[in-house]
């Protein structure tokens, strides 16, 4: 009989729920992050130099998008399909929601 390589299905599932939750508080701390420093800029910003919450912004959507390819990128490489794919759509779209907060 010969013995599988490939990670089970289940144990996918498993990683990408664990993973899930991580990318869910990560993406969390972020808007919090922005959102403090949107409030901050109610009182100090003079609309001449970029806000704190565009930088906040800024900010947030490189680390999600570096998270993306190197997670997501990383479990695909390792063979692990759903946990990359997951981790790719998660992290990415909450890069590309931060990018649209820095871009307006």
């Amino acid at each position: 009989m010969r013995q599988a390589s490939d990670p089970s299905t289940g144990g996918q599932l498993g990683v990408s729920g664990v993973l899930l939750v991580i990318d869910f508080v990560v993406i969390a701390w972020m808007v919090y992050g922005y959102g403090m420093a949107g409030w901050a800029d109610g009182y100090e910003s003079d609309g001449v130099v970029p806000t704190g919450a565009t930088q906040a912004a800024s900010t947030a959507a490189w680390l999600l998008g570096g998270g993306a390819v190197l997670t997501g990128g990383g479990l695909l490489a390792l063979g692990w399909r759903i946990p990359g794919v997951v981790q790719l759509v998660v992290l990415g779209g909450g890069a590309a929601y931060f990018s649209s907060l820095a871009a307006g």
